[in-house]
């Protein structure tokens, strides 16, 4: 056996490794673009979703005061047996605007609705942050990695794995903790 024989192989298994580097990295690289796609898109529908219940309960807000203006108006120019039921009606209708439980469209139920979304969009951008942060580090560590054969410095295979690291921990706390850490 010749000794550039030797050396030949030992490169092709170290090209193995960062090969199989770049591989791992590529995965990591292809959940954290499919779940940072998937919590952007969750973000945009919990904002719409909000946007309309904060309509929906401005639409109850100025029904309401319409009752219970045509109430007042009503009362304050003194009104027989009928017109008193037709206030009453009008403030009772106006109280419902409120609040309905029984169909969660009163406009404590709907503040309470929209800021869940609301909620819900903040966890889902936090989370689609994360998964940026880890994209963009194991982008870097597979271009790292794969200088590191060009080069054949294998320094930048490991810089490469601490990235692709890195990236992994993004996308685990995107998932679990999306609003554990705040970069910016």
């Amino acid at each position: 056996m010749s000794a550039g024989h030797g050396h030949g192989h030992g490169e092709h298994g170290g090209n193995k490794g960062v090969a199989l580097l770049i591989s791992v990295l590529a995965l990591i690289l292809a959940f954290s673009e499919t779940l940072g796609k998937s919590a952007q898109t969750a973000a945009l529908a919990y904002n719409i979703e909000a946007s309309n219940l904060w309509a929906f309960f401005q639409a109850k807000t100025i029904r309401q005061t319409v009752l219970r203006t045509a109430a007042e108006q009503t009362e304050a120019y003194g009104t027989d047996a009928e017109g008193q039921k037709q206030v009453k009606k009008w403030k009772d209708t106006a109280q419902r605007y409120q609040s309905e439980p029984e169909t969660n469209e009163g406009r404590d139920q709907l503040a309470a609705r929209a800021k869940e979304a609301e909620k819900k969009r903040d966890r889902s951008l936090a989370a689609y942050h994360q998964y940026e942060f880890a994209s963009a580090a194991v982008q870097i560590a597979i271009v790292l990695a794969s200088a590191s054969i060009i080069a054949e410095i294998i320094a930048l295979a490991w810089i490469g794995a601490g990235l692709g690291v890195l990236g992994a921990v993004f996308c685990v706390i995107g998932f679990f903790f999306p609003t554990a850490v705040h970069l910016f």
